[in-house]
């Protein structure tokens, strides 16, 4: 979709931005996760419950939905720091990516599938991602802590209340880019939906996506709208 915020490069600034997410207690890699678990590098950062549609047309990529469907299980999409989606040429990954679960997978015609797949957990690469022979890339990881359930500050109800109607309008225009219930009582649902909307740069939308406080994040997207003017009050 199109944002309606004015393009700007911005990087959001506060203190711990650069920590580490906490890790998920429990063994690495977690249960029922490939290991290594395969990557879908890409030119965007993929929020947890964001919804993603992919056209996938590689014959490695292709291989790779055939093993997730046939054993149901999800595949990591990590950020492209440097290099291209698709070819042979080298590619620099960030280290920090989400879990992309299929939900539907359809035939446009032969060699080219249509998937609509949604964000899961995050997970951190435990070590160097590897490269097979077939151009796949993988790498063993550990998940992290999902977002703890916080409700967004009584300053930032503008910022919810914005989001709100957003949500309205775009579907009154037969247009649904998220996935159902609809939680604004949650900082961090509220934070990743508007992040994925922001027309920011991608080191940004890392780096919010990184943190592990949906309070602090949703409260750095809260400025920007605000520094934007689409947030007023």
């Amino acid at each position: 979709m199109r944002p309606w915020c004015a393009t700007a490069n911005w990087t959001p600034r506060a203190e711990g931005l650069r920590g580490n997410p906490k890790r998920a207690k429990g063994a690495a890699p977690a249960a029922g996760w490939p290991d290594p678990l395969p990557l879908f590098p890409l030119r965007l950062v993929l929020f947890p419950g964001a919804l993603l549609g992919l056209k996938v047309f590689e014959a490695r990529y292709l291989d790779l939905v055939a093993d997730c469907l046939r054993t149901r299980q999800p595949f990591g999409v990590v950020c492209l720091q440097a290099g291209a989606e698709v070819g042979g040429q080298a590619v620099a990954l960030e280290a920090t990516g989400t879990l992309a679960h299929i939900e539907e997978a359809d035939a446009e015609q032969a060699g080219i599938l249509r998937l609509r797949c949604h964000g899961g957990q995050r997970f951190r690469l435990r070590g160097q991602a590897q490269r097979r022979d077939n151009g796949l890339w993988v790498a063993p990881v550990e998940p992290l802590a999902d977002d703890p359930p916080r409700l967004p500050g009584v300053a930032m109800l503008a910022t919810v209340t914005a989001l709100a109607e957003a949500i309205r309008k775009l579907r009154g225009l037969q247009r649904t880019p998220f996935a159902e219930p609809y939680r604004l009582d949650d900082a961090g649902w509220v934070a990743n939906r508007w992040c994925e909307l922001l027309p920011v740069p991608l080191a940004a939308k890392q780096k919010l996506m990184e943190l592990e406080d949906p309070v602090l994040r949703l409260s750095l997207v809260d400025g920007f709208l605000r520094d934007k003017k689409v947030v007023v009050g």
